[in-house]
């Protein structure tokens, strides 16, 4: 965010009163100029991902349109035909057309594909013409070049190595943001909000560089909070958090035993059967903030399932309402029973799921999105909102500015620490760190305070905690070498 137009020369005298600048400013600075590429790649990646929905829509348009006639066969066929084409794969779930110009997805669990991967036949719903098949990825069914985006901004294509870089970045952007702004709006009385367009040099980086943090910065800390929930170790702190208050996403059982118990009535909670937001499924399973998989994974189930009935299952799900996009999905055994949701991802949110009975296409279960909880709706939407689908086009376009914010801090950060480099024969030496000691400016009380929220902090966000204790580490090593080089002089 900012950092000061001048280094702090530490005082000899004993400050007349206590304040967290000086520690601000060195955590600031450090944790700009080590995390900064970090942020800037996910900036980046983000940036080129935004629009994939559209890029799919382009370049697969062939699987996914058809021209509408007057005449459809029914979804059973239409499945039929897809079994056909995969024989030697399983059928995972069903998305009818949602529209008269949209195929039918039919996806299938296929052996050696990747965690989290399916094969899914595009059928036209007028005539069960296969149009084609394709790899897809995730609950969010993000077809191969969404899905290639998609890898790229959480991993950088290098699996879990990979995607600590992204969890570093979220679990860090949050720092540099709420310290930027208590730097900015503490040293300045004036022209907080627009450039100071008079000033030259480092002063105008500094001005430009608060002034497009501070308007961004709302954004920032929530991009930093949705990121983190489908990270890989602090990802598993906001599933234990949301489960430990409650906040889990409301589910229907597939288990027809559970629904004969309960008496029809039942309601769980979790993302046990798939049929949640996948908000707390940290392990990267599935879509880019939808983790949740189609029910049968990657593994094919044992006990082969037949489609017969869905298209009564079907027409049971549309007498509760259920409007399109929907997914079904067929039972994986005896004793299971077909889950319907409708998977709608713009806004108003409409994920309501049914359980219905695969003989007699008696609706069991009905959990209606308007009864979740109100963190897991907000799960939901924060998920929804930091892909860019919740509001459409007009979300896609304030990401993109977001993004564009961001590249532009990390570059005006840099820059402002090239132009605080001596400037008498600097070649390209670099500027020195903030000095040492902002700690000896807060009162034991406060220190104490901060020291514990450090440790909390560390805890649930475990690799900012281990980032953090590096640079603490590697910090006081070179205070101390520093020391006793000074002795050595003497």
């Amino acid at each position: 965010m900012s950092t000061e137009a001048e280094i702090e020369k530490p005082s000899a005298e004993p400050p007349s009163r206590w304040t967290l600048r000086p520690l601000l400013l060195r955590l600031h600075f450090y944790a700009g100029i080590l995390v900064g590429p970090f942020i800037l790649i996910a900036a980046l990646t983000g940036l080129l991902y935004i629009f994939s929905p559209q890029l799919d829509e382009a370049i697969y348009d062939h699987e996914l349109h058809v021209t509408p006639e007057t005449t459809s066969v029914a979804l059973s066929e239409q499945v039929a035909a897809a079994e056909a084409e995969l024989p030697d794969s399983t059928l995972s779930a069903v998305r009818p057309s949602p529209s008269p110009t949209d195929t039918t997805q039919v996806i299938f669990s296929t052996p050696g594909l990747a965690e989290s991967y399916f094969h899914t036949v595009f059928v036209n719903p007028y005539d069960g013409e296969i149009r084609g098949v394709l790899e897809t990825y995730g609950s969010g069914q993000a077809l191969p070049v969404r899905a290639w985006l998609d890898q790229l901004h959480r991993g950088l294509h290098l699996g879990d190595v990979g995607r600590l870089y992204s969890e570093l970045a979220a679990s860090w952007l949050w720092v540099v943001v709420l310290g930027g702004l208590v730097l900015w709006w503490g040293r300045r009385r004036r022209k907080r909000l627009v450039p100071d367009r008079t000033a030259t040099g480092r002063r105008r980086t500094l001005s430009w560089h608060g002034v497009t943090g501070t308007w961004v910065a709302l954004a920032l800390l929530f991009l930093s909070a949705t990121g983190l929930t489908w990270s890989q170790f602090a990802g598993q702190r906001v599933t234990d958090l949301r489960s430990s208050l409650s906040w889990e996403t409301p589910t229907v059982s597939a288990s027809a035993g559970e629904h004969a118990e309960h008496g029809a009535t039942g309601t769980g909670t979790g993302t046990g059967d798939g049929t949640g937001d996948g908000t707390g499924e940290h392990s990267g399973h599935g879509e880019h903030g939808d983790h949740g998989d189609h029910g049968a994974g990657a593994d094919a189930p044992d006990m082969p399932v037949t489609n017969s009935g869905i298209d009564r299952v079907l027409a049971a799900a549309r007498s509760e309402g259920f409007e399109d996009p929907v997914e079904i999905r067929p039972p994986s055994g005896e004793g299971e029973v077909y889950v319907v949701q409708r998977v709608p991802r713009v806004w108003p949110s409409a994920q309501d799921a049914a359980a219905i009975d695969p003989n007699t296409a008696q609706v069991l279960e009905v959990v209606h999105f308007d009864d979740w909880p109100l963190m897991a709706k907000l799960a939901r939407w924060g998920v929804d909102a930091h892909m860019g689908l919740l509001f459409g086009l007009p979300n896609q376009l304030v990401l993109t500015a977001v993004c564009l914010a961001v590249i532009t801090l990390v570059v005006l950060g840099y820059r402002m620490w090239w132009q605080r480099r001596p400037t008498k024969d600097a070649g390209f030496a670099l500027a020195r760190p903030f000095p040492r000691g902002g700690w000896r400016r807060v009162p034991p009380w406060a220190l104490a305070l901060l020291t514990v929220a450090a440790v909390f902090v560390g805890w649930f966000l475990p690799l900012l905690g281990v980032s953090l204790a590096g640079f603490l580490i590697i910090d006081a090593l070179l205070a101390a070498r520093k020391r006793r080089q000074t002795a050595a002089r003497r």
